[in-house]
């Protein structure tokens, strides 16, 4: 595996070694101590997948401490951009995202640490959504960024009537309103 740090760089692009022939493939998509040499003190807790459809728009989700999550995110099936949005206010990157694609044939995963909110959008006609989470879900730390908040200013890849978002995801509010990591 090859650890790549992005323009945030706690923010790590995990590039699998993928070996096949004319039968298929196989990689290791997780190997705990390797991943534990690069990215030390994680232990995940649960897996979650989603399946979407084109134009999909999860997010900007994160839970606040102590129930903030880390994640380990990937996709099996389709293609999605893949976008963390640093929240931690002490951070000489608070506000700026970094948006990686994430497919089933690139096989790459996406390393995001607590203190970012996360979305993603799809980009394929479907997509499998898998993500290693190193906390529990508590609905009552829950919090949402708006997708479009115009301080941030996500270029998701997509025209804006493509999008599709949940009722939720549309009343997210924006940065300078949110609840975030101080």
């Amino acid at each position: 595996m090859q650890f790549i740090p992005t323009e945030i760089p706690e923010v790590i692009i995990i590039q699998p070694r993928v070996f096949g022939d004319d039968r298929g493939y196989f990689m290791e998509s997780f190997r705990r101590d390797i991943f534990n040499r690069e990215i030390p003190d994680i232990s995940f807790v649960q897996d979650n997948e989603s399946m979407s459809n084109y134009g999909v728009l999860r997010g900007l989700h994160y839970q606040l401490p102590p129930h903030a999550q880390s994640k380990l995110v990937r996709v099996s099936t389709g293609r999605v951009l893949d976008v963390s949005v640093d929240i931690r206010t002490r951070s000489p990157f608070f506000g700026k995202y970094v948006s990686v694609e994430l497919s089933a044939e690139n096989k790459r995963q996406l390393y995001i640490p607590a203190g970012f909110a996360h979305g993603f959008v799809v980009l394929s006609d479907k997509a499998v959504f898998q993500y290693k989470v190193d906390n529990l879900y508590s609905r009552d730390h829950e919090r949402g960024i708006a997708y479009n908040d115009p301080q941030i200013g996500i270029d998701w890849k997509l025209p804006w009537d493509q999008l599709i978002l949940s009722e939720k995801d549309m009343t997210n509010p924006c940065l300078k309103d949110a609840e975030v990591f101080r």
